[in-house]
């Protein structure tokens, strides 16, 4: 299944693909995830095509600066980040509010304690 996102503005925009539907994400409850109210998916980078050219993002690291947090420079929304999973994989944490067709409150929604960690 291929979705279509976006930030607000649309200056970022990208493709997703995914093996089916999206029925549930991921809340952290880190500082940064439930400052800005992420639900994420995660998906392998080589399902992900950026429209956007990397210089038209701006990107924010914290912490142990192992995730870029990508968010647009007119209009402030975070449609994702990147970073690698356990076995070392590019990887996207796809904020799911972002994605056009998904309707957050009909997600599974599964507690992470980022804050712990």
């Amino acid at each position: 299944m291929k979705y279509e996102g976006s930030c607000h503005c649309g200056r970022i925009a990208f493709d997703v693909e995914s093996d089916g539907a999206i029925e549930q994400a991921m809340e952290c409850n880190c500082s940064i995830c439930s400052k800005r109210g992420y639900l994420l998916a995660f998906v392998p980078a080589a399902r992900v095509h950026l429209r956007t050219p990397d210089a038209d993002v701006s990107t924010y690291t914290f912490n142990k600066h192992a995730i870029r947090h990508v968010f647009c420079p007119v209009c402030g929304v975070a449609p994702f980040g990147r970073g690698k999973d356990g076995d070392g994989n590019e990887t996207f944490a796809i904020n799911v509010r972002c994605l056009d067709g998904v309707d957050p409150h009909a997600l599974r929604i599964q507690p992470f304690d980022g804050r712990s960690r």
